[in-house]
């Protein structure tokens, strides 16, 4: 699989868990290191705030800052329980190509979504979705769980390893899965 160059973005959904902001700042870190990549947004209350290009540019942040998310409880950028609708519905034509234009606008080509099952079949329809339109990005899904109940996943990092060094461990750039309040200060 090619190099893909451009921005990255991560969401949170679902409940927040133990290792959910642990795993933020691990995905944060490391984008930050990597030269595919140019800038790291963060999308406020998962999909939600895709919908809204409510992003937060977290090279903005201070890295003192996000290394603390190892340590900070709930979910850091807010979280969301949105549904998607179905692709072939009026709302869901309407949904999905907002957030393509949402991710075309800010060239994002790498998203990491973590959170649950129902947050990987999101990430899956919005990379299905972006394919058929012929745009090329990679689509990573994050379990925020420590039971391993994800179907097609065979690891979930949980307390078995530091979840903020796992995405450096498995950066999986062609990996795709097959899915409050928020510190994070708007600007």
């Amino acid at each position: 699989m090619a190099t893909l160059r451009g921005n990255c973005v991560v969401g949170q959904s679902g409940g927040p868990t133990a290792v959910i902001n642990s795993s933020l700042c691990g995905i944060i870190q490391e984008a930050m290191r990597r030269h595919e990549i140019d800038a790291v947004y963060g999308a406020r209350h998962g999909v939600v705030g895709l919908l809204h290009e409510d992003l937060a540019d977290l090279g903005q942040e201070d890295t003192a800052e996000i290394d603390l998310l190892k340590s900070t409880p709930g979910a850091a950028l807010g979280s969301c329980r949105h549904k998607l609708p179905a692709v072939d519905s009026p709302e869901g034509q309407r949904q999905y190509q907002r957030i393509l234009d949402v991710l075309a606008a800010h060239d994002i080509r790498y998203l990491f979504y973590a959170g649950g099952n129902d947050s990987m079949d999101t990430i899956s329809k919005v990379l299905a979705y972006a394919r058929g339109q012929g745009y090329e990005m990679r689509a990573i899904g994050v379990p925020k769980t420590v039971d391993n109940d994800l179907p097609a996943s065979t690891t979930a990092p949980g307390t078995a390893a530091s979840p903020s060094t796992w995405p450096r461990l498995r950066w999986g750039w062609g990996w795709t899965c097959s899915p409050y309040t928020s510190p994070i200060p708007s600007r």
